[in-house]
C-alpha cells in the first residue's frame, strides 16, 4: 500500500500503523534483516532491473525477512518462482525445506514486579496485598506486604512463554489468615507487541538502545498510557503502567524483559 502525505487522506489506524513501525529506519531493521552482503542496496544510479528486482525481493516475496515472519502466499510463491528463473541472486531459503519448530516454548519473560499504588481497601482500614501473575496454566506470586496500600515489591517473576500464547493476566488479592483472599482487581498484559518485535530484530545484543514497539493505549485495554518497547543495554524490555479492572481504585507498575530461547 502506497499513500502520499499530501494527495491522500490516512485514517487513524494508517497513522497508528505508521507510529508503531517507528519509521523507515526500523522498517528497514526488519525487511533488511537478512539481506547477503553481496548483494548490497540499489543506489539513486542503479539500473531499473536491478532496483525492481530488489524491491520485489524486499516487499513482495520477503527474502530479506526473517523466515519465520514471512507471509505466505500463492502469489508470492509464483512470484518468487518467476524471479528466480530470471535471477538467483536474490534467492533464499525454501521454506518448504526448513525444518519445523516443534519446541513447547519459544521464550521466557522475566517480569519485575514493581509497585502497586492506590489499592482498595479489604481489610478495616488497609489490606495485605500480593500480586499473581498467570500465563497459560503457568502461576507466579510475590510476597505479600502486610498492612500497605501503595506496597514497593521490585520482585522478578520468570514465566516460560508457549508457542500459542495468549495474554499475561495480573491479579492483586489481600491475603486473609481466616478466610479466603479477596481480590483487589485485575488486568491483562498483550504480548504480542513485545514478542512480534523481539522475533523481528533478533539478537537484541547486536543492536543499539532504540524503540522497536509499542502497545497502545485504548478503551479496550487496562494502560495507563502508551507502553514501549525498547532494546536496551542489549535486551527486550518494556515498561508497563496498568489500571487494574473490576475494582474501586488501584494501579500497578511492571517491567517486563524477553529472552528467546534458541
Amino acid at each position: 500500500q502506497v499513500l502520499s502525505l499530501t494527495l491522500d487522506d490516512w485514517s487513524d489506524s494508517d497513522i497508528d500503523s505508521m507510529i508503531e513501525v517507528g519509521g523507515n529506519s526500523y522498517a528497514n531493521s526488519i525487511y533488511e534483516a537478512f539481506l547477503p552482503k553481496d548483494h548490497p542496496k540499489p543506489k539513486p544510479d542503479s539500473p531499473m532491473e536491478y532496483r525492481t528486482k530488489f524491491i520485489r525481493a524486499k516487499y513482495e516475496t520477503q527474502d530479506f525477512l526473517k523466515p519465520s515472519l514471512r507471509i505466505s502466499s500463492k502469489a508470492g510463491l509464483e512470484s518468487t518462482n518467476s524471479l528466480n528463473s530470471v535471477d538467483n541472486s536474490f534467492s533464499s531459503t525454501s521454506r518448504k525445506h526448513a525444518p519445523e519448530d516443534t519446541r513447547e516454548f519459544v521464550g521466557q519473560l522475566n517480569i519485575t514486579v514493581v509497585k502497586g499504588s492506590g489499592l482498595a481497601v479489604r481489610d478495616m482500614l488497609t489490606s495485605d496485598p500480593y500480586v499473581v501473575l498467570s500465563l497459560g496454566e503457568q502461576k507466579a506470586q510475590t510476597t505479600v506486604k502486610a498492612s500497605d496500600l501503595n506496597p514497593v515489591w521490585n520482585e522478578v517473576l520468570n514465566l516460560s512463554v508457549p508457542r500459542n500464547y495468549g495474554p499475561l493476566k495480573l491479579e492483586v488479592y489481600d491475603h486473609d489468615t481466616f478466610s479466603a483472599d479477596d481480590i483487589m482487581g485485575e488486568a491483562e498484559i498483550d504480548l504480542k507487541p513485545m514478542i512480534t518485535a523481539a522475533m523481528a530484530f533478533g539478537d537484541p545484543s547486536r543492536h543499539a538502545d532504540m524503540q522497536i514497539g509499542r502497545w497502545f493505549m485504548t478503551r479496550d485495554n487496562c494502560l495507563l498510557s502508551d507502553s514501549i518497547v525498547n532494546i536496551s543495554s542489549g535486551k527486550v524490555k518494556q515498561e508497563v503502567y496498568l489500571k487494574l479492572q473490576n475494582v474501586e481504585s488501584g494501579e500497578m507498575e511492571l517491567e517486563l524483559e524477553w529472552a528467546r530461547l534458541d
